[in-house]
C-alpha cells in the first residue's frame, strides 16, 4: 500500500510555458538572480535547463566561451554588482588620496620638504585660464 502523495512527480520541459521561460530568462539577465537561484526558486530540476533557455531565448551573446569567467569573478558580475564594486573602489581611492595628501602636508610642514612640484608662472597662468 503505497501512498501516491509521497511519490515524486517528474516534471518535463513541456510543463513550462513560453511566458514562464521568458520571465525566468529576463530575471536572470537583469541580474535579479542567478540561473541556479532561479532553478531553486521555481523548482526546475534540470541543471542546464535555465542555461538552455538563456541561450535560446536570451539577449546576451553566448557565442564566446564562458570557460575564462570561472577564473575571474569580475567576469560573472551582474551590472548591479559591478556598480556596487566600483562605487566601493572609488570610495577607497578617495580615502587613500586624502590620506596621501595629508601625509604630504605633514611632511612639508614637519620636515621642511617640498614634495609637491611648484608651478612655474607660465603653468600657473594656464591653470587659472582653465578654471575660468
Amino acid at each position: 500500500m503505497e501512498d501516491k502523495s509521497k511519490q515524486r512527480v517528474r516534471r518535463t520541459q513541456r510543463d513550462y510555458t513560453m511566458a514562464f521561460k521568458l520571465s525566468v530568462v529576463a530575471q536572470v539577465e537583469k541580474g535579479e538572480m542567478t540561473y541556479k537561484q532561479a532553478q531553486a526558486l521555481y523548482g526546475i530540476q534540470g541543471r542546464s535547463t535555465v542555461l538552455k533557455w538563456l541561450r535560446k531565448h536570451g539577449t546576451l551573446d553566448w557565442s564566446k566561451s564562458m570557460v575564462h569567467s570561472r577564473k575571474d569573478p569580475k567576469a560573472r558580475e551582474t551590472p548591479v554588482q559591478k556598480i556596487k564594486r566600483l562605487e566601493k573602489e572609488l570610495e577607497e581611492e578617495k580615502i587613500k588620496t586624502a590620506l596621501l595628501n595629508k601625509m604630504i602636508e605633514i611632511s612639508d610642514r614637519e620636515f621642511g620638504t617640498s614634495i609637491r612640484k611648484k608651478l612655474t608662472p607660465e603653468l600657473h597662468e594656464v591653470f587659472r585660464e582653465k578654471d575660468k
